[in-house]
C-alpha cells in the first residue's frame, strides 16, 4: 500500500510518520511517500497534479497546513484562508482525480461556532458565528471537510475528516509571536525560570478554557479513523455530517495552566494576567463520544505530555533562537 503523507515534517504528520514507519518496520506491507515544500507547493495546482499522477498513492494522508495561534491568525488571515483552501483544494481534486479512493484530512476544533453549546458535537458545524479572531483559518477547515463529503457523494471516494482539539508535542512550534498557547507558554515560563524573573505575564484573563491532546494521541487515533472499514466508518457518521472530533474529553483554564507548565519547567516567582490581550473563545471542549462509541480514547495525561514535550523543547531549543 502506497501511503502519501502530506505534512509529513509538522508536527502532527510527523507523529503520522512516525507510526506508520513502526508499522512498515513491524511487517507491514507500506511504502511511504513524502515531499518538502521545497520539493512540492500543495497551493500549486500543477505541482499537485503531477505529482499524484506520478506517484499513484492508494492513501493520502493530509496534515499539511497553515496553522499558528492568536497573533499569527490576526495579522496574516489572508494567508492563512488562501493556503489552507489552495492545499484542501488541490490535495483533494487530485487524488481523486489519480484515483485515489480512501484520503483522510485533518482539520481543527476552530470550525465550530464561537457560542457552540459546551461539550461541541460534531453536528453543531455550520450553526452559528465563528469566532473572529480565527475564522478564515476555520472556514477553509470546514471548506475540506465539505470537500471531502462532496466527492464522496458525487465519485463514491472515502474520504474522510478528523477534527483535533488543540495539539501539543514533540515537534511543535515554539516561536516567541506564532506558536499557540501551549508552546508558547513553555518557552515563556522556560525562559523566566532560566533568567530568574520573578514574574510571568500572561495573555487574556486566564479564564478561558482549553482542551489539549498529545500529538502521539493524535495520530493513533486519526490511524484508527483511517484504518475502519468503510462499512464501520459510514455506521457511524452521516454523508454530510462525516467528520469525527478528536480530542480529551477534558479543558483546564489557562490560569491553570500556566501553573501547571511553570511546575514543569521549574518557574516558581508569580503569575499575572493581561486582560487587554485577547482571550478568543472562553470556552472550547469537543465532546469525543461518537470516537469513543468506535472504540478510541486518549491515553496521554495533560501534566506528563508536558513534561514529555519540554524534554523535547530542551533538547532541540537551538533551533528556536531568535
Amino acid at each position: 500500500m502506497r501511503i502519501y503523507v502530506a505534512g509529513h515534517r509538522g508536527m502532527v504528520g510527523g507523529a503520522i510518520l512516525r507510526r506508520l514507519e513502526a508499522r512498515r518496520e513491524a511487517g507491514g506491507e507500506i511504502e511511504l511517500i513524502t515531499a518538502t515544500h521545497d520539493a512540492l507547493d500543495l497551493t500549486d495546482p500543477a505541482a499537485v497534479r503531477a505529482f499524484m499522477a506520478d506517484q499513484r498513492p492508494d492513501v493520502v494522508i493530509l496534515a499539511a497546513a497553515k496553522v499558528g495561534g492568536i497573533h499569527a491568525n490576526n495579522t496574516y488571515p489572508a494567508d492563512f484562508i488562501y493556503e489552507n483552501l489552495m492545499i484542501a483544494c488541490n490535495v483533494i481534486h487530485q487524488a481523486h482525480e489519480a484515483g485515489v479512493r480512501r484520503l483522510l484530512q485533518l482539520g481543527s476544533s476552530c470550525i465550530y461556532p464561537r457560542e457552540a453549546p459546551q461539550p461541541m458535537r460534531e453536528d453543531a458545524l455550520l450553526t452559528g458565528p465563528l469566532e473572529p479572531t480565527n475564522e478564515p483559518y476555520a472556514i477553509a477547515k470546514i471548506a475540506g471537510i465539505k470537500l471531502c463529503e462532496s466527492y464522496n457523494r458525487q465519485h463514491g471516494t472515502d474520504y474522510r475528516s478528523v477534527m483535533p482539539t488543540n495539539l501539543y508535542g514533540p515537534g511543535d512550534n515554539f516561536h516567541p509571536e506564532n506558536a499557540h498557547v501551549l508552546p508558547a507558554l513553555i518557552r515563556r515560563f522556560h525562559e523566566a525560570a532560566q533568567a530568574g524573573r520573578e514574574e510571568v505575564v500572561i495573555w487574556g484573563t486566564g479564564r478561558p478554557r482549553r482542551e489539549f491532546l498529545h500529538v502521539d494521541d493524535m495520530a493513533g487515533a486519526s490511524l484508527f479513523v483511517l484504518d475502519l472499514d468503510k462499512a464501520a466508518y459510514a455506521a457511524n457518521t452521516q454523508p454530510m455530517l462525516s467528520h469525527i472530533n478528536v480530542g480529551t474529553g477534558e479543558d483546564i483554564a489557562i490560569l491553570d495552566l500556566a501553573h501547571m507548565v511553570a511546575r514543569v519547567t521549574g518557574f516558581d516567582g508569580r503569575i499575572a494576567t493581561d486582560p487587554t490581550r485577547p482571550d478568543g473563545s472562553m470556552r472550547k471542549l469537543m465532546d469525543v463520544g461518537r470516537l469513543a462509541d468506535m472504540g478510541w480514547r486518549a491515553r496521554i495525561g495533560l501534566e506528563d505530555g508536558i513534561a514529555e514535550t519540554y524534554r523535547w523543547f530542551l533538547d532541540n531549543q537551538d533551533r528556536f533562537r531568535g
